[in-house]
């Protein structure tokens, strides 16, 4: 069995950290705008960390969050330089890097309900086009839906490079109650989707680590069923759970104290060990959890 690849951890955050502009609307944006060498240290101290793939800033380059106007006016070049910035970390790494181009829900994060197929494709097309030049794989990151995630894909059709799908799923489900998206599809509906599209990886992220496991197992249960083979994925946030009434971009959450990097190891082990190929850390797990990670996987 090959050792699982090493993600980052969550920009955002690490952003705010180490000092960077940080603030909603525009979270992570806000420093490739006003400060983008701040974007490049914390790539940096992610690949130091250990990281096998980093992301892209390009999280927040919608309009949700920058404004209809400077998207339309600069979401090409900022989508450029968050795909360039990554470029150059990883291609200045000691250790073997790719980049991984950031598609997030195009209409805020946790809220499928605000999904707009008619606008979709020409957000996802700015994207796409300013980070292209620079990036080895697609990850359609912290989507809440099958819908959302279907438009990215349409939006990438023609595209060689692989494509990752990775949903958000809902933090307060029942005890015993089967694993859901944001939108309360289950999670077996969104694994056959992502088995029907031919997807390179399917990942689950931006949830409470305590919900990954049963996602992770009702995907494979569903693979198997189909005979196929598919790699799987997980990286949690330290956030505490986030209601389905939570209204996106209003103030920043907490993080959770608890979630120490042992802590969050003990997850990440046993992600692994249910059959994870791909680990990493979203918002608020810090290069000191992506560090601990690389020397369990050694």
């Amino acid at each position: 069995m090959s050792k699982p690849l090493l993600l980052d951890g969550g920009m955002g955050r690490e952003l705010k950290r180490i000092g960077a502009p940080f603030r909603q609307p525009e979270w992570s944006a806000l420093a490739l705008i006003e400060a983008p060498d701040f974007v490049r240290r914390a790539h940096d101290a992610f690949i130091v960390a250990g990281a096998d793939v980093i992301t892209t800033n390009s999280y927040a380059v919608v309009p949700f969050h920058v404004g209809e106007e400077r998207f339309r006016r600069d979401g090409r070049q900022l989508a450029d330089r968050a795909g360039r910035i990554a470029r150059e970390a990883a291609d200045t790494a000691l250790h073997p890097v790719k980049v991984a181009g950031s598609l997030p829900p195009l209409f805020g994060s946790y809220r499928p309900d605000l999904f707009r197929a008619t606008e979709a494709a020409g957000i996802a097309a700015v994207l796409i086009e300013g980070l292209k030049p620079h990036v080895d794989l697609w990850l359609a990151e912290t989507q809440g839906s099958i819908a959302e995630a279907a438009a990215l894909r349409e939006a990438l059709m023609g595209d060689s490079r692989p494509l990752w799908i990775s949903f958000t799923l809902e933090d307060e489900a029942g005890a015993g109650a089967p694993p859901q998206l944001r939108s309360h599809e289950p999670v077996a509906r969104a694994v056959e989707a992502a088995l029907d599209w031919n997807v390179a990886a399917l990942l689950f992220n931006c949830s409470q680590p305590e919900v990954m496991a049963a996602a992770l197992d009702e995907a494979r249960n569903v693979i198997a069923r189909a005979g196929r083979a598919l790699q799987l994925g997980v990286y949690a946030n330290a956030f505490p759970p986030q209601s389905a009434e939570a209204e996106a971009n209003v103030g920043l959450s907490d993080i959770r104290a608890d979630l120490d990097p042992p802590r969050y190891l003990s997850f990440v082990a046993d992600w692994v060990h249910r059959g994870a190929g791909i680990v990493g850390g979203c918002c608020g797990i810090g290069p000191e959890h992506i560090a601990a990670i690389r020397a369990h996987l050694k």
